[in-house]
């Protein structure tokens, strides 16, 4: 296409203006990727449905003070958190557990008007991740709209995460929805469903907490973020919709587990050493003691083929109608509830029979480490300057991010194995530290050492503990260990004496909380 150009200095100046003004709208198009129209660059597209969703967000300040796991009877320095929460149904704030874990104060923000209110945890599951939260003033809700969920992602779905700058303005990041599978939630590693966006976010202003949303639509929870691979993993609207319907039960029930380890099956060699002709079923290399599928009936050495009606591959998948392919898991974490009965079919020994398996939510007190202490005190018992507890994976991770090499490698394996130890071993009680007293000389390098027991009494949890100190052997306590040095006594008539200047000298609150 050609162009006359005017002979006049004015008009040639005028032409070669309309000229560069169009080469930039042009250029402008090209790195926005939006379409030219009579050399304009035309307005960025609006998502409506984001802007509408985006009245459903606030801030959520957390005050958070943890225990020191390593002198149990004080807390640490406090700390900040900044999240946003998701009006919900209800009149509820929907976080996750993590940001208002052992929370002293929690303080709603509205961005637009800085409007502020107190909030309370009305429930809170750390093996799920979530909380919802209620506003000391419901009034406080008024002018907010609570956001529906989403469960109908796809992979390849396109998805965005809400973020607010500090004028409070919404700052959107579009990502594309890459898996759909079962995986590890961060307090518990419990298996569930979660959601994994591919999304190039940058650091803003209270990025501990994030919504993300699809068509005005909650899909989750953001709640680890790679910036290396730019990838989210989001607590999914599915484990969600479970949670709220336990919250709306007089007793919440939370997660049921089965407990059972299985193995895949592509091994043509074990599959014919088993004699298994199906195509697929998956190998039960271990059934947890105690667990839902102990109880049932379920063995090592089964093949699981079928759960819920749903046939199981040699992976330990199933063809789920919304998600594709993903671990059968799912079936029974997240789609049944505890109390419910879901039947297994299983191939054990040339047999194919029907079990019915009703399963079970995991019951704390019978954990040997437990996998978080939080919003509670940690136990202990304090004897003549010994420092007793008992094993949990805080304790562990006070260590830090190394912890699984740094922290005592004998407590590192009773965590690590405690599936394996006897129905009946109970907590694994240890001595944390020794506090210099004159009770406990010669013995104040002693730290992390399992006790076996206590003036002849076995001892499998502080309770336990407790009672058999208050019955010493020809009057000393006889403290015996599974390691070195074997055996400690103290006198303990000096230790009743000296208890009183022990709790000043090391500022207790108390020589035991149990």
């Amino acid at each position: 296409m050609s162009a006359s150009i005017p002979s006049t200095p004015a008009g040639r100046n005028s032409c070669l203006r309309r000229l560069f003004q169009t080469a930039i709208a042009g250029i402008v198009c090209l790195m926005s990727n939006e379409p030219v129209l009579a050399g304009v660059a035309a307005p960025p597209k609006t998502d409506k449905a984001t802007v509408a969703a985006s009245q459903s967000v606030l801030r959520v300040n957390s005050t958070n003070q943890p225990y020191d796991f390593f002198r149990p009877w004080t807390k640490k320095a406090p700390f900040s958190r900044r999240g946003l929460g998701t009006l919900i149904a209800g009149g509820r704030i929907l976080v996750t557990a993590e940001l208002v874990a052992n929370s002293t104060f929690i303080e709603l923000e509205k961005a637009a008007t800085a409007a502020k209110s107190a909030a309370t945890v009305e429930r809170v599951d750390y093996e799920c991740n979530l909380a919802v939260l209620r506003p000391a003033d419901p009034a406080f809700l008024a002018d907010m709209k609570p956001m529906e969920l989403d469960s109908g992602v796809r992979v390849g779905d396109r998805a965005t995460i809400l973020q607010l700058e500090h004028n409070g303005e919404i700052a959107q990041t579009v990502g594309t929805v890459t898996s759909i599978v079962v995986g590890g939630y961060p307090m518990d590693n419990l298996g569930l469903l979660l959601f994994r966006l591919s999304a190039p976010m940058q650091q803003r202003d209270g990025s501990f907490t994030l919504p993300a949303v699809r068509n005005g639509r909650l899909l989750g929870l953001l709640m680890r973020y790679d910036a290396r691979s730019q990838t989210a993993d989001i607590i999914s609207a599915p484990v969600i919709e479970h949670f709220l319907k336990e919250v709306n039960k007089a007793a919440y029930g939370g997660f049921a587990r089965v407990g059972l380890i299985f193995t895949m099956t592509r091994d043509p060699q074990l599959r014919r050493y088993i004699g298994l002709k199906e195509p697929g079923g998956v190998y039960l290399s271990e059934v947890l003691p105690g667990s839902s599928a102990q109880k049932a009936g379920l063995k090592k050495g089964d093949v699981i083929l079928a759960v819920g009606g749903k046939t199981i591959d040699q992976d330990g998948n199933y063809e789920d109608e919304a998600f594709g392919r993903i671990s059968f898991s799912h079936l029974t974490n997240t789609m049944s509830f505890p109390g419910d009965t879901v039947p297994f079919r299983i191939f054990r020994e040339g047999n194919i029979l029907e079990i019915p398996v009703k399963l079970e939510s995991r019951d704390p007190s019978k954990v040997v480490s437990e996998s978080y202490v939080v919003d509670r005190a940690p136990r202990f018992v304090v004897l003549g300057g010994i420092v007793f507890m008992e094993l949990s994976r805080p304790y562990l991770q006070e260590w830090g991010g190394d912890w699984t090499k740094k922290a005592p490698q004998r407590l590192v394996f009773y965590d690590a194995f405690q599936n394996e130890l006897p129905q009946d071993r109970g907590k694994i009680v240890f001595i944390s530290q020794i506090l210099p007293s004159p009770d406990t000389i010669g013995y104040e390098d002693l730290d992390n050492l399992v006790v076996s027991k206590v003036n002849n009494r076995p001892i499998r949890n502080l309770d336990d503990l407790a009672e058999a100190i208050r019955h010493p052997v020809d009057g000393f306590q006889k403290i015996e260990l599974e390691e070195d040095p074997g055996i400690l006594f103290l006198d303990a008539a000096a230790i009743e004496k000296n208890q009183d200047h022990l709790i000043k000298k090391y500022a207790l609150p108390a020589l035991q909380r149990l």
